[in-house]
């Protein structure tokens, strides 16, 4: 089932404060696209227009499944989910004083996840075994490596075809940031997943990544189609490599 997600010229904000300008890109099929840009550079703003959080204010957010166009702008968020399109938002954003298990339950909420909850369960503590040890545990509790894993894990409990992840490495130590990249990776090929990451961390991005965007204030200031070219780029060298 083909899935591909395609932005184009959004402009977005929040009041009057324009974060994005004309802003064009495109996900697809069974791509790890990475979105690299520093703090406050509209990497959040794009991925929560996706999800329909915030509404461009110009432009198209369409989403191309099973040969049907779908203009995401006219939809709620819930719809959105309902579409396949699940979301790993920055900060994790879990429930936490609910138990694992019972974070995990809630992402299994769309009409179309339910039937697979058993199996979706289970694989979710074959990929994070950490999060079997502690199925009953407050959510709260955990470290934030551990509330990382299972932030991504409960978005796959809603058995998405595109998967758009904020900001994984925010607060994690090194090896932890390598580990749940990695692990995206993974799952990314296992359910053959379409993925949207947007990220700063520029090498750890690149591991997984087909291809990249680089954003700043906003707009779209190269297109990355191999990590050869990227790693190129004026602007990857300033930013990330300090040349």
């Amino acid at each position: 089932m083909a899935s591909r997600i395609v932005v184009h010229n959004v402009d977005a904000g929040y009041g009057a404060v324009r974060v994005l300008h004309r802003l064009s890109i495109e996900v697809r099929e069974g791509e790890t696209v990475a979105l690299l840009g520093t703090n406050g550079n509209g990497k959040s703003t794009l991925i929560k227009c996706i999800m329909g959080i915030v509404r461009p204010e110009a432009g198209e957010v369409l989403l191309e499944s099973d040969g049907a166009r779908i203009d995401l702008t006219k939809r709620s968020t819930e719809e959105i989910v309902g579409l396949g399109i699940a979301m790993v938002p920055e900060g994790r954003r879990l429930f936490p004083k609910l138990t694992v298990e019972e974070n995990l339950l809630l992402g299994a909420y769309r009409p179309g996840a339910r039937g697979d909850i058993t199996r979706n369960l289970a694989f979710c503590f074959e990929a994070f075994p950490v999060l079997r040890a502690r199925r009953t545990q407050l959510a709260g509790s955990m470290s934030g490596g551990e509330q990382q894993m299972l932030a991504v894990a409960r978005a796959l409990m809603s058995s998405p075809r595109v998967l758009l992840v904020d900001e994984p490495s925010v607060g994690l130590a090194p090896i932890l940031v390598s580990r749940v990249i990695a692990k995206i990776k993974e799952l990314k090929d296992r359910h053959h997943l379409t993925v949207l990451m947007a990220e700063q961390n520029f090498n750890q991005a690149t591991k997984i990544a087909d291809r990249a965007y680089i954003i700043v204030h906003g707009k779209i200031e190269f297109e990355g189609q191999s990590m050869q070219e990227l790693r190129g780029n004026e602007l990857v060298k300033k930013y990330y490599m300090g040349l």
